[in-house]
């Protein structure tokens, strides 16, 4: 009988306990994030020297190819529905652009998702037909030719 008791009390415990801590009157506090540069102010920055846009919608990238001279920068725009995240072909090891120190291999990398309505930018500094890829969807791709 003690026993069951005992057994009782414990099971209405952690009923209870269950029912605060599900039933919404349980506040769950967040850790604040890490400050995130604004892309939107990363654009503006680039915009009023940019000429060169390549656009990522769900159909992907338009233009697929571009030509720019050496030294210009090329701003990705994701008007999606999804994130983006170029990077330099080949995937996944993002190695064709040369230059290294990005997140994977070449700094040709966005090195992370880039929000839709949002965009990242990279100058090209050097000459060569720049392949790239969306790193989350690889079928979506194109061309960069720096004269």
């Amino acid at each position: 009988m003690k026993k069951a008791i005992i057994t009782i009390i414990i099971i209405a415990i952690v009923v209870l306990g269950g029912y605060f801590i599900f039933s919404g009157t349980y506040q769950k506090t967040s850790m604040p994030a890490e400050e995130q540069p604004n892309s939107q102010s990363l654009l503006e920055q680039t915009q009023t020297n940019e000429t060169n846009v390549i656009t990522y919608t769900d159909a992907g990238y338009s233009p697929s190819a571009l030509e720019i001279k050496a030294g210009e920068t090329v701003a990705f725009k994701n008007e999606s529905s999804q994130l983006m995240w170029p990077a330099s072909s080949m995937h996944p090891a993002h190695k064709d652009y040369p230059t290294t120190g990005g997140c994977l291999g070449s700094t040709f990398d966005a090195c992370m998702g880039v929000q839709p309505g949002d965009s990242w930018s990279f100058k090209f500094d050097i000459a060569g037909n720049w392949k790239y890829h969306d790193h989350l969807s690889p079928k979506n791709f194109g061309a960069i030719n720096v004269k």
